[in-house]
Order: structure tokens, then sequence, then C-alpha cells
């Protein structure tokens, strides 16, 4: 759930920290108040459009930051994160938006910095905004399809894992025979390069690791200047009349007098002498180093001339000797294929045929598994719509499915239609006009959704314009009931839906300073009864009135008790 929000300097809003709880959060407050200004900023939060028009008279840049906390191990963010090598701990996911008076913006997820496609990737996982005039996905067709595979994804994804796995092959398939069916013209100038590029690697006679090896001989032979005099130093220090053998020669032999009238230095000189003749063999090893070392300038030329001929291979090629070898068997196959053409592309037809008919029964199952799980969610649905007072309307999932023409989510193409006055055809829901009715239709909608979606708070701004009397306490008990399953934050004018809340905050705004500035605040039992009282009768609160609020109250906590 979206635990905090922290909203500095975004329009009207100085400075606001908020936290919500669990359940409903209804914001009310007077017109202009800046609800729906907290409800944008959460939408730029999680990658909406940004301007900097958000940020506020006078000031640098906008802020905006979230902590949205997750109970789920399993939730869908968590997975989308890692794709992006964002790491979560402890169930915390932290989004930060900072926009620019230039209208810039700076994102980041958990201190990491992402583009705003990133983000809203992300964020789209664990927030859904839902406004009365805003098209969402649920009346979005392309995601009609994704939503009922969501609904009956128990029996549905098995199936279509299966279908997918079959249309892999069968894409692969008809790929290459595509390729070998092109014209013969298109055909002998890709025979030709290919063959070009295979002789060319083949007459490189690469050998493995052959670069590395040569890059260091190379830098031996760079450095064979300064080897050598190292050498030659060494063994000067060590060899000769006054050098380091002959001290210590006469240091042994001092010593060995020593040990001859006192067996305490035998010891000593032991380990002085086994000192000298190492020192000596080593002195014989760099005497026979300088003998072998040989500079040899043509060499160099020729290890520069064949790294040249591996690096352009490599530009050509691969990254590496072993990738230029993988491409070189990956073409002398396509070429055997090319010279053999006609027998492949009748081997590749009968296999394309055979694997067509497996995915055809695929096709099939899976079409025959949506269609019921569809009329379930038809059932369900005509069951939401009938609790809010919308018996009549005819909800339909339409189907058109095309074995002539398969993708990678089936044959299959559905869209929802709806109905909503007796003898009225069916239209798509796209074209539902009524703000009431289409207010209705999407809670009915997203009570089902809620469930399946996995998102972690929904949103719904003024989703109840439009309605009234008995039909406000059904829409107010159906936002309440999405609530169960995800973190609902509400904004509304029904005093039916602020009576259901869990927590009411109160939206207000005031002149300080000669500017204007909001204010949020959580209302106890008495200020409920009288913002309420407020959105019943409007500005003048009576006795009548509160006492109206206060059975509205009344009437909640037995909604909520059944």
């Amino acid at each position: 759930m979206l635990a905090e929000l922290s909203i500095k300097n975004f329009a009207i809003i100085e400075a606001l920290s908020i936290s919500f709880e669990k359940g409903l959060t209804v914001l009310t407050g007077e017109t202009g108040a800046g609800k729906s200004i907290i409800i944008d900023a959460i939408h730029l939060l999680v990658g909406g459009r940004g301007s900097a028009e958000f940020v506020r008279h006078g000031e640098d840049k906008a802020e905006i930051e979230g902590l949205f906390q997750l109970d789920d191990p399993s939730h869908p963010v968590i997975m989308r994160s890692l794709e992006f090598g964002i790491d979560i701990e402890e169930g915390m996911v932290v989004l930060r938006r900072d926009i620019s008076k230039s209208g810039k913006s700076v994102c980041r997820v958990n201190g990491k910095l992402v583009t705003i496609s990133t983000l809203r990737e992300i964020g789209s996982t664990l927030v859904d905004i839902h406004g009365q005039h805003e098209h969402q996905e649920l009346m979005d067709e392309t995601r009609h399809l994704p939503l009922l595979d969501q609904f009956g994804a128990e029996e549905i994804l098995p199936s279509q894992n299966e279908y997918t796995e079959v249309f892999r092959r069968y894409e692969h398939t008809l790929h290459k025979l595509k390729l070998l069916s092109e014209n013969d013209q298109q055909t002998a100038h890709r025979l030709d390069l290919i063959q070009f590029q295979f002789d060319e690697i083949q007459n490189a006679n690469l050998k493995p690791r052959e670069d590395e090896e040569l890059f260091e001989e190379k830098r031996k032979l760079g450095n064979f200047e300064r080897v050598f005099e190292a050498i030659q130093s060494g063994y000067n220090a060590l060899h000769g009349e006054q050098k380091g053998l002959d001290w210590i020669g006469m240091v042994m032999g001092h010593i060995e007098d020593a040990a001859t009238l006192d067996s305490t230095y035998k010891e000593l000189f032991e380990s002085v002498s086994n000192s000298f003749y190492q020192l000596e063999d080593a002195a014989h090893t760099l005497r026979n180093e300088l003998d072998l070392l040989e500079y040899d300038p043509q060499r160099l030329n020729e290890i520069e001339d064949r790294l040249n001929e591996i690096n352009q291979l490599k530009r050509k090629y691969g990254k590496s000797i072993d990738e230029i070898v993988e491409y070189s068997a990956m073409i002398e196959e396509e070429i055997e294929t090319l010279q053999n053409k006609e027998t492949h592309i009748e081997e590749l037809e009968k296999e394309l045929t055979s694997i067509k008919k497996d995915l055809t029964l695929e096709a099939q199952q899976l079409t025959e598994i949506r269609h019921k799980w569809a009329e379930k969610l038809t059932k369900l649905i005509h069951k939401e719509l009938k609790e809010l007072y919308m018996a009549k309307t005819i909800f339909e999932i339409r189907f058109e499915s095309d074995l002539e023409h398969f993708s990678k989510n089936g044959v299959d193409h559905i869209e929802f239609f709806i109905s909503t006055n007796p003898g009225e055809p069916l239209k798509p829901l796209s074209r539902v006009a009524s703000g009431g009715e289409l207010s209705r239709i999407m809670l009915a909608l997203k009570s089902i959704f809620s469930k399946h979606q996995g998102v972690t708070s929904i949103i719904f701004d003024e989703v109840d314009t439009g309605v009234s009397g008995r039909v406000a306490q059904s829409i107010a008990e159906k936002i309440y009931k999405v609530a169960y399953d995800s973190q609902v934050l509400c904004i509304s004018h029904l005093p039916q839906v602020a009576a259901m809340a869990d927590t009411h905050l109160f939206i207000a705004k005031m002149i300080k300073g000669g500017r204007t500035k909001t204010s949020v605040n959580p209302l106890k039992t008495e200020e409920k009864i009288k913002e309420i009282g407020r959105m019943i009768s409007g500005a003048e609160i009576t006795d009548l009135t509160k006492k109206h609020a206060e059975e509205l109250l009344q009437l909640a906590v037995k909604t909520k008790l059944n």
C-alpha cells in the first residue's frame, strides 16, 4: 500500500506530508482545496506526464516522494524491479520524482536513477488511478484479452504457455522458410556474401586465445630493453670482484671461523652459506637469461600485423575469437542450406504443416477455456451490476477467433460490449457515454479485477459523479468492497462514500502571507459528522443535517459488519 506521500512546491501545495492507512481512505473538501492536486501528484509519481506548470510559482522545482509497503513477497513489482537492477528490501519501494521549472524530470526508485518509462512500468504495478474522464485499461479494448486471461489464470495460463511454446517453433520455422523462399537473385547475393565471410574466417586460421597470447608476447617485446637492463644490473650487482657474492662469501668465511671456535654459531653459518649458494644459483640463472634474451623487431611487426587482422575480424563477426568461430559455424550451416535450397524448402514446408496442426489444436483448446471463463466473468459482472441498481444492463464478451492468423496470445480478439437500457443494442464498453452509468460499470469491473490485477493501491478520482440516492449508497458499498483486496484512495462528493471510509482526510486551503496553501487533516468522529453534514446540505449545517450524518455513519458501521 501507499504508506507515506511527501509533496513539496507542487501547484498550490507548499509542503505536505500525508500518511495513509489500509482499507478505504476518502478525501473530501471544498472545491479547489487541492484534492485532485494530490491525486495529480501521485499520478506523476508513478510515471504520468509532467510539466513545468506543476512547479509552484517562484520555486525552482517540485518534489514528490512516496513510500509503498508490500505485504505480498511475490508482488509483481519485485520481479519488474529486478529486471531494471533495482533491489527491494524489507518490502519497501520508494518512488521519487523531481520536476524543475524548465520541465525536466529526475526519477528515482529506491534511490536509483531511472528513466520516466521505467518509473511508469514499475508504478503501473503499484497504483491504478481511475478518473471519470480518464481512459483506463478497462476502457481499452486491447486490454480486455489480458484481463480475461488474468481472471482465469489458474486454467488459462497453463494452456497459454503450451500454446506459446508451439507458437515459437512455428514462428522460427516460418522465418527460416521465408528466408529460403526469397527470389533466386536475393539467395545468390546472400550466398555470395556468407561464402566470402566464411572463406575470410577460414583463411585467417584462428586459434583459441591466440589474441591473448599475442598481446602478452607484444607486451614482452615492447618492454625488452627495460627487462634486459634490469637483469643485467641484477647480475652485475651479484657477480664480479667486490660485488654481492664476494661480500657474502667474506661474511660466510668469517662466521665459519667463529663456528669452528664456538658451536653456537654453527646454525648461523649454515643459514648464511645456504643464502650464498642460492644467490650463486640466481646469478647463474641471470647469466643464462641474458644469453637467451634476444630482441627481434621483425617479430614485433608480425605480431602487430596479426593482431590487426584479428581485430578486423572482430569488428565484422564477433567480439572475441570464440564468437567469430561460432559465427563461422553458423554461416557454414546456412551455406549448406542455401546450396541445397529446394530440398530444405520441402523439408521445412512439411515441418511447418505438422507444427501448424499442433498449433491449431493448442489455439482451439485455449479459445475453449477462454470461452468458459468469459461466461463466469459475465455472470459475475451481471451480479455486480445488479447490486449497483443496473439489473437490466446486459454485458457480453464478444470473441473473434481466426485460426488462419496466429499471434503470441492465440487466435482470439475479445471486446467487452454492454447495453444499459432495455431494447438498446449492445455497444463497445469504450462508447458508454453516461457519467453515472460509466461510474457504476467501472466499479463493477474494478470489484472483480482488483483481486486479479495485484496493484497495491487503487485511486478513484470523483468516479461517483452523476449519481445520488440509493445508487450512491450502492456505489459507496462497492468502493468499500474493492478496498477489501487493495488499498483504495477516493475523492468523493457523496456523503454515503465518506461515511464508509476507514480513514477520512479533509483537504483545506488557506491564505497565508499572501499565498495559497493546502493542508490535509484526518478527521475524528465529531469532525466526520460535521464534514458529512456539510456534504449533505452545503455550507449551512443544521441539527437535522448532523442527525442525518450520524445515521449515515451508523448505517456504514452496520454495512461493514455484514
